[in-house]
């Protein structure tokens, strides 16, 4: 009780929501992406499951993340495998058969938000925890209040992708965008990217870039492969 009557403690949450709220919306759009092509009753199902379960391995990465923060290579790692996600949902056509691929979809979906949300979270848990202060219980209430704006953006999005399919190419060149910037953050180029403040946004650019290229080629890949069977 004395903790809730803190004005601290409120002071503390509010600022968890609105970092979460500022952070969240790459990941709304991650979510988006990889839910967008499943039907509607398992979208719903992969928001809620990816969400919840992104929140928690947050709550996780908090405790190791400024350590995780200190490993030479880890973030070039990480922000490749941004790369690959965002041309992976780039390239995907959508067109999912029923039964078992549905299954598999759905379970598809939620690895892939949960491996871009660690990847993406590894900066962003760090202005949580220092808002925390090291009081896990506020980092754990402020995380979960964040669970609804995360579900609810991603829901949006959604929604916009259906309507305007060229936000699922600017989505997938912001995944690529993130990505750059996170392999330019490692503690093996900080050096570099110090005396060279222009790498952070080159290689932001050509992370966009790659996942836009390698996402277009793969998608007219496709479209050769059904070519021929259309005209049969």
């Amino acid at each position: 009780m004395e903790m809730i009557q803190n004005a601290d403690f409120w002071i503390g949450l509010m600022k968890i929501i609105w970092i979460n709220i500022i952070l969240s919306g790459d990941n709304a759009v991650v979510i988006a992406l990889a839910a967008r092509s499943l039907p509607e009753h398992q979208q719903r199902q992969a928001i809620l499951f990816g969400s919840g379960a992104a929140v928690v391995l947050r709550i996780a990465l908090t405790v190791v993340a400024a350590a995780l923060l200190e490993l030479s290579y880890l973030q070039i790692i990480g922000g490749l495998l941004l790369l690959y996600i965002g041309a992976q949902l780039l390239s995907e056509d959508g067109d999912e058969d029923e039964g078992e691929v549905e299954k598999a979809s759905l379970f598809a979906a939620i690895r892939t938000i949960l491996i871009a949300d660690i990847v993406m979270s590894l900066d962003n848990v760090i202005a949580v925890a220092a808002a925390a202060k090291g009081n896990m219980t506020l980092l754990i209430l402020g995380l979960a209040i964040s669970i609804p704006m995360v579900i609810f953006g991603s829901a949006i999005m959604i929604k916009l992708m259906t309507r305007f399919p060229i936000i699922v190419t600017f989505g997938a060149c912001l995944i690529g965008w993130v990505g750059g910037e996170t392999i330019a953050s490692d503690v093996a180029l900080r050096e570099f990217s110090a005396e060279n403040p222009w790498l952070h946004y080159a290689a932001a650019t050509a992370g966009a870039l790659a996942v836009l290229a390698i996402g277009k080629f793969f998608q007219a890949k496709h479209a050769a492969k059904e070519t021929p069977d259309a005209n049969v």
